[in-house]
């Protein structure tokens, strides 16, 4: 077992991975123009390191059904193929296997990076927009709430990707539009008001073991929203709050804490905000930036002191646009809309025109992504073990459903509790373990159980993702 640990050592030395965070400069730069202005829009990071973007709209009354790709390796947009439905306030969820489910209205469709097309799927229930999206640990998606023309939803749904269908998943305690939703460490999910009218008032959590929904504790701070919820390594989440309508900025801030499970206040913004852009970045700091009537501001949240400091400045003043963290670190953020003209002449006064422009936000810090490790450097064969022995998991040897094994590579933050995600023939598995490997600072170590649905092969593809950003795929033998 030491024999197989130092050589896995050796190969880590070998991948380029340094423990130190990269040092960059803590500032935004341009990069391509979109193909098309849009705002209201969604962007997804895939497995490929693209980020495929897809409808918003071009005017109040013009949804859009293009798509388009960023490659960060060139810097530029290219178009992908048409959704079958114009759409805006629509979701975008990254599945296991690196499809995305595209929901809003009442079709829902698959974009495949292999081929660069949509196709339909299974028909939602009920028609929504404005809903939440989150990836569960078993791999379906669930979706909550939502808007119709006569108000909010209660109502939540499951999409189970083999199956290509959505399932019932009962009602949440209240009516939501415009909600945020954030998948917590444990699997659950935590669902704050996002939006005025019904249910600003209240939280709750979903909880996928009992497949309810339940309230929690919510700090209606002067009748405040969330305008971000993000995630932090520490396994609580940071909220920003905006004030209803967006009549005035805001400087406050609560965390929820997902062990005593209320909200506390934590440090105040350093400038007010109304509805941002919020991104956790790779060290596990969250960026907020911009906003309706924000300006250009941008400032960062460090979880570890509870305090925010600005940082750079983004190059165009932006609202109900996307921010994506890459695999290299940097955030793109693309589209969105702007004031022109002056507000206090409404001749020349115009909300909002759409933008086509796009820029890079390039962090002080940057952690490395995730790397699994092969076996050898000219092999895919990863270096992952049947749990408890020194055999590899290979053609020869190969992994059952429901057996588990052990997983090394690097890229998981020091301290962290938010496990990653382990997709296995495209099939998420249950986590274990994960965190470095007993006796080797720099090594991490990934224990799962192998999904029941994958189907055999010699070279089954694994791939792990972490703080949203995917790793390498190595492969393992499954029967």
């Amino acid at each position: 077992m030491r024999r197989i640990f130092g050589f896995l050592l050796v190969l880590l030395g070998s991948s380029g991975y340094d423990s130190a965070l990269a040092q960059s400069t803590g500032s935004f730069t341009a990069t391509g123009n979109l193909t098309t202005a849009r705002s209201l829009h969604t962007a997804t990071l895939l497995l490929n390191g693209k980020a495929l973007i897809t409808g918003g709209v071009l005017s109040p009354t013009a949804a859009l059904a293009s798509a388009e790709l960023y490659d960060p390796s060139t810097g530029t947009f290219s178009p992908t193929g048409n959704m079958a439905a114009a759409r805006a306030g629509h979701s975008a969820t990254l599945l296991a296997d690196g499809r995305v489910l595209i929901t809003g209205g009442s079709i829902a469709e698959i974009y495949d990076p292999a081929s660069g097309s949509f196709s339909p799927t299974g028909n939602l229930a009920t028609l929504r927009s404005g809903h939440t999206a989150t990836l569960l640990n078993s791999g379906k998606v669930l979706i909550a709430g939502g808007c119709t023309t006569t108000g909010g939803l209660a109502s939540a749904e499951l999409y189970d990707p083999p199956a290509g269908m959505f399932l019932p998943a009962g009602n949440m305690t209240t009516a939501r539009c415009g909600a945020k939703a954030t998948g917590l460490h444990d699997g659950r999910v935590l669902i704050v008001p996002g939006e005025e009218g019904e249910g600003y008032d209240s939280a709750e959590i979903y909880d996928p073991l009992t497949s309810a929904f339940s309230t929690t504790d919510w700090k209606s701070i002067n009748f405040m929203i969330a305008a971000t919820a993000n995630l932090l390594v520490n396994g609580n989440v940071l909220l920003t709050l905006a004030v209803q309508e967006c009549d005035g900025l805001s400087n406050t801030a609560v965390v929820y804490d997902s062990s005593s499970r209320s909200f506390a206040a934590t440090g105040q913004m350093e400038s007010g905000i109304c509805r941002p852009a919020g991104t956790t970045l790779s060290d596990g700091t969250v960026l907020i930036a911009a906003g309706w009537f924000a300006g250009t501001r941008a400032q960062i949240y460090d979880p570890t002191s509870g305090t925010f400091s600005r940082t750079g400045d983004m190059n165009s003043d932006r609202q109900s646009y996307t921010a994506t963290l890459l695999n290299d670190g940097s955030v793109l953020m693309s589209g969105g809309a702007h004031p022109s003209g002056n507000n206090l002449d409404l001749s020349t006064f115009q909300c909002c025109v759409p933008l086509d422009s796009a820029e890079l936000y390039h962090p002080k810090a940057i952690a490395p992504p995730p790397i699994l490790l092969s076996i050898s450097g000219d092999s895919t064969q990863g270096a992952i073990l049947h749990a408890g022995t020194g055999r590899v998991v290979s053609a020869s040897d190969p992994a059952v459903a429901g057996g588990a094994i052990e997983i090394y590579g690097s890229g998981l933050l020091d301290g962290g509790v938010i496990p990653p995600q382990v997709a296995i023939g495209g099939r998420l598995a249950e986590i274990l373990y994960s965190g470095k490997a007993p006796g080797f600072a720099n090594l991490n170590q990934v224990n799962v159980r192998v999904p029941s649905g994958v189907t055999p092969g010699w070279t089954v593809p694994v791939r792990m993702t972490y703080l949203g950003r995917a790793s390498n795929a190595v492969s393992i033998g499954v029967r």
